[in-house]
């Protein structure tokens, strides 16, 4: 028969493209972690993986047989989750990614609420302003600030943005305040690598996009904050990134006469995590502890 710890530990083994990552992961002996993958290949009678001293891969018959064992480990846990809704207790882990800016500034105090309320769900948070696949990227959830246009996930909303144009008052300063679309266009822009450097505006006769020259490209919204602060341009950030900055002046918020589109703060997971109780947790918690409207729109 086979035992559902040689699944665990053929899926860590995976994922982890090694026994020895695996066996941290699983807090376990590599001698273990690599019996039990050992006795799941018996049991099924085929080899799973292809050791050898430099590298570990998967053989046909292992990446043929992942998605299901991924598929038997996400649906143990949802019955555990659920199980525990039922009884009052949630409990098991939660893998989350979220963007770096976003996650340094709001995320810290928003889990540690969280987490005081479910002391026994176990959290994994990992930063990264690359796209991040919450269908296929072994992630429970991913935080994304703008449009999921992805109909393998569940989006749901925690709290709007808007997007601000700001610059240091020193740049102002010198180079002057643009009032107008027009002028906007003639300055030099702080943009965000990882979309379109395309700025957007609600004009009245629809969108209007402005495409600034860039002084610099950068994949971090904090960095952008702090090139605009140092006076190197304008830079177009969500207000979550730059209330602070503006409370101090440190930054100044332009205004040309129409808004630039929002941003909108989601909780992507993919449809198979639907009823997950611990991710229902999580966004109620996430939604409480930035408001609504949100402390940084106040």
């Amino acid at each position: 028969m086979m035992k559902f710890d040689g699944i665990v530990a053929f899926v860590a083994v995976a994922e982890a493209d090694s026994i020895s990552a695996a066996s941290r992961r699983l807090g376990l002996a590599k001698s273990v972690v690599s019996e039990r993958l050992a006795e799941l290949e018996r049991t099924l009678g085929a080899t799973l993986v292809q050791r050898s001293t430099r590298r570990l891969s998967l053989t046909n018959s292992g990446q043929t047989f992942l998605p299901r064992a991924q598929s038997i480990l996400r649906e143990a846990e949802e019955a555990t989750a659920e199980l525990a809704a039922r009884s009052g207790r949630l409990s098991g882990p939660l893998r989350l990614s979220a963007p770096v800016g976003f996650g340094i500034l709001h995320l810290g105090p928003a889990l540690s609420s969280f987490l005081r309320d479910y002391p026994e769900i176990e959290v994994s948070l990992e930063l990264d302003d690359g796209f991040v696949d919450a269908a296929s990227g072994g992630f429970d959830a991913v935080l994304r600030h703008g449009t999921v246009g992805d109909g393998r996930l569940i989006a749901r909303r925690l709290a709007t943005s808007r997007r601000l144009l700001v610059a240091s008052p020193e740049y102002l300063e010198r180079v002057g305040t643009p009032s107008s679309l027009t002028q906007l266009e003639r300055h030099r822009g702080i943009l965000y690598a990882n979309r379109s450097g395309d700025w957007r505006f609600a004009a009245p006769t629809g969108w209007s996009v402005i495409r600034p020259k860039p002084a610099l490209r950068v994949n971090n919204g904090l960095v952008m904050r702090d090139a605009a602060a140092a006076g190197l341009g304008i830079a177009l950030l969500p207000s979550f990134f730059v209330h602070d900055a503006l409370a101090s002046g440190a930054l100044k918020e332009i205004d040309i006469g129409v808004e630039a589109e929002g941003a909108e703060l989601f909780l992507a997971y993919p449809k198979d995590h639907g009823a997950a109780a611990r991710i229902r947790a999580l966004g109620d918690s996430l939604r409480r502890s930035f408001g609504d409207p949100p402390y940084w729109e106040r």
